[in-house]
């Protein structure tokens, strides 16, 4: 499976794609009546969806509770589409968002419960809340409560006799349908099943919308799964317009298909497994889809009706599958389509594969949407380890991959909103305390034009996707406009790699990989966060030292083959004062003897003064190092710092940022310094302070997404037609949303 263009091309370009199987006058013939008919009757672009808003959770709290810690988990809108709900289960509450404006969210307000809210739906003007109130795992409880949308009030509540998960509705608002999962303990026989008491499904009656406790039927699970059967532990529940319910046991690796009315159980098969093949299956810094996983259970988390007869799963696994994909199934269990690895791999292809989860369940395929827009039947599946939600086009066979769209930290929940052309999704992780990103719930809205993302992507090679991720460094390739390279950090320490980009497609495009290599293997303890042409087809790296890692600040120089040709430790007179935040960039000024290397020290080390660093210099035909001192912007929370320099025409140019993200950010910057002003001091000695001048404020580059401002601006550069461009460190989808922001900023000598 490939994923599509954003926008369809016309059948012109069709032509000559089957040139091998016509004939040059039928070409020429065929090709006139095409131009004819473009003419005549335009070609309309396929629809696209795009993100138009995010909304952070802590945004519907107030004062001190806007610290503590959020996560919008699953997600429902009202039935006008003009109110999204979501369950906020660490802060038992449901929170609601006023989507009136799609692009301009408001907080609506909270909702708290006496126990963890699990699920939310909707029917009419009620929302019903599935909400955990287990005494431990072998005494849980829980309840339904019944929500008032428009006044926020509790109007009743059901015991349900057991922890509640997922909760549903059918298609007229008539009956509910809740999963009795009783989740077993992880700490617990490591997690295995059975552990009792064994889950079960609740199915009852609503009347205008609220529900009706003593219509309350239990439908009994046990007996059905082949593993762990007299523990059947249910997961999530689906209607379709027949009034059945498709419920998955993830840990029990099994489907059951009730009749909701009846509240019997029609069928149930074993959700099976996978042959994994073209996978990464080892945590070791370097991302190669080189291994396999046979009979890899699918242990299958949300499920999806696509129709009356057919269901769609997320095969996220638990405990001991997880197939990285997703399956379609008919109702009796026959496997009508499986993904495979074919989804985590073209998330690889935008640089969000999550290397740190490739020994355990890679991209981790949890929850799905499905609906109709307009007259595509689309389904939704949100990888929670890479951060990105897949939009599929159902067409009865193979689905086809039409997007792929950013969403936050780990999508757990989403929803369709047809009548507006919507989407929003809901991205659990909250990293607030540790000064990153939020929970956040995100709006996309489906119409003409382009898709936004993504805005840099790989070729394949040998029909495998290169995975990159943690770009930090940029330099133009010489003579040939449109074209850089760029390199990771020590994200991939066992994979440092020199990327060549054209940036003259769209979105830009991964053409060549270069390793680098010491000793004919790929070198280790490497930190690169700076790249430059070095004037004989090779390149200048700048590595950043860590000493908690035993690798060292350096310099290196890399022939055009990736090798590693020489290493310039720092002289004792830098040693002294350093810290672990070093070189986060270097660059070229002249050629042959007269060649002078300059490299930005992130943050200030120990001998510097508050608020200045330093440029240091080196020159390789004497070996002469040296430095001046670069004014810092006040830091306004978090601390400031340098990523980035590249010299072009008579100015070498900074990125300075701060390290904050989302509303909190400040300062992401490109300032330039004159050349003139590099004079550099020996080191020990008194160091002249430069002049900066701000070239251009990058936080509404950042924003122009309509995510949150990202943290890590870490390259820069000029193209050989005089055009900047700017890419940001996704951190490898590491306690990151894994989007790579890649942009110019257009020519540079006009600002």
């Amino acid at each position: 499976m490939r994923l599509s263009s954003p926008s369809r091309r016309t059948p012109l370009f069709w032509i000559f794609d089957m040139g091998d199987f016509m004939t040059i006058s039928s070409c020429r013939t065929a090709l006139a009546a095409m131009l004819l008919a473009s003419v005549a009757f335009p070609a309309a672009a396929e629809p696209v969806f795009n993100r138009i808003a995010s909304f952070a959770v802590a945004d519907n709290l107030e004062g001190d509770a806007r610290k503590e810690a959020t996560s919008a988990e699953i997600i429902t809108a009202t039935e006008d589409g003009n109110t999204l709900i979501y369950s906020d289960s660490p802060g038992k509450r449901i929170g609601l968002i006023d989507i009136t404006d799609a692009k301009a969210p408001k907080a609506a307000g909270i909702v708290s419960f006496e126990g963890e809210p699990t699920s939310v739906t909707v029917a009419g003007t009620k929302a019903l809340v599935a909400v955990n109130t287990r005494e431990s795992f072998t005494k849980p409880s829980g309840f339904l409560a019944t929500v008032d949308v428009a006044t926020k009030k509790v109007d009743a509540t059901c015991d349900l006799g057991g922890q509640p998960d997922s909760v549903a509705v059918n298609k007229d608002r008539t009956l509910a349908a809740i999963a009795i999962e009783n989740e077993r303990d992880e700490e617990v026989n490591d997690g295995k099943i059975p552990q009792m008491p064994a889950g079960d499904l609740v199915i009852l009656s609503l009347k205008d919308g609220a529900a009706d406790c003593t219509t309350i039927k239990h439908v009994t699970l046990t007996g059905l799964a082949d593993v762990a059967g007299d523990d059947p532990e249910p997961e999530f529940v689906s209607f379709n317009g027949k009034d059945e319910i498709a419920l998955t046991l993830q840990e029990n690796n099994h489907i059951v298909i009730i009749d909701a009315k009846a509240a019997v159980v029609k069928t149930h098969f074993s959700a099976g497994s996978v042959d994994l093949k073209d996978i990464d299956t080892k945590r070791d810094g370097a991302i190669a889809f080189q291994d396999e996983q046979p009979g890899r259970k699918r242990e299958p988390d949300a499920v999806k009706w696509l129709d009356d007869s057919r269901i769609v799963v997320a095969n996220e696994g638990d405990h001991e599958g997880g197939s990285r994909g997703f399956t379609i199934f008919d109702t009796t269990g026959k496997v009508l389509f499986e993904s495979g690895a074919s989804f985590e791999q073209a998330i690889a292809s935008i640089g969000h594969y999550p290397e740190k989860r490739s020994s355990a369940k890679g991209v981790e395929p949890e929850g799905l949407e499905a609906a109709k827009f307009g007259d595509d039947n689309l389904f939704f599946v949100l990888a929670e380890r890479a951060s990105v939600v897949g939009v599929y086009k159902d067409t009865g066979a193979e689905p086809e991959l039409l997007q792929l769209l950013p969403s936050g930290i780990s999508p757990e929940g989403a929803v369709a909103i047809p009548s507006r052309n919507l989407l929003a999704t809901a991205n659990e992780v909250d990293l607030g305390e540790d000064g990153g990103a939020r929970s956040h719930v995100m709006i996309y809205e489906r119409g003409e034009g382009e898709a936004a993302y993504p805005q840099i992507r790989s070729a394949d090679k040998d029909g495998l996707p290169v995975g990159f991720g943690a770009l930090s460094g940029l330099a133009a390739v010489a003579d040939k406009p449109g074209f850089l390279r760029a390199v990771n950090d020590s994200v991939y320490a066992s994979q440092p790699t020199i990327f060549t980009i054209d940036a003259t497609q769209k979105p830009a495009l991964i053409t060549e990989t270069l390793r680098i290599t010491r000793d004919g293997a790929p070198a280790q303890k490497l930190d690169i966060e700076g790249i430059a042409n070095d004037g004989e087809g090779g390149f200048w790296l700048a590595s950043e030292g860590n000493a908690d890692k035993l690798y060292s600040h350096a310099l290196l120089k890399v022939n055009k083959k990736g090798e590693i040709k020489k290493e310039i430790a720092l002289p004792e007179a830098l040693r002294s004062g350093e810290t672990r935040f070093g070189f986060e960039g270097v660059t070229v000024v002249g050629e042959g003897d007269d060649q002078v290397l300059w490299m930005a020290v992130q943050r200030e080390w120990k001998d510097d003064d508050k608020g200045f660093v330093k440029l240091v210099s080196y020159k390789p035909s004497s070996e002469e190092w040296g430095a001046v001192r670069y004014p810092l912007e006040k830091a306004d929370g978090g601390w400031v710092g340098l990523s980035e320099i590249s010299v072009h025409g008579d100015y070498a140019y900074i990125i300075e940022r701060d390290n904050l993200i989302g509303q909190a950010a400040k300062l992401k910057k490109l300032y330039r310094v004159a050349l003139a002003e590099l004079k550099p001091a020996a080191l020990g000695d008194a160091l002249p302070v430069v002049k900066k001048e701000e070239v251009r404020d990058l936080i509404p580059d950042l924003k122009a997404l309509n995510g949150y401002v990202v943290d890590k601006v870490e390259g820069f550069t000029v193209d050989a037609a005089g055009n900047g461009y700017v890419v940001t460190d996704n951190d490898g989808v590491d306690d990151s949303s894994g989007e790579t922001l890649f942009f110019s900023i257009g020519a540079i000598d006009a600002m």
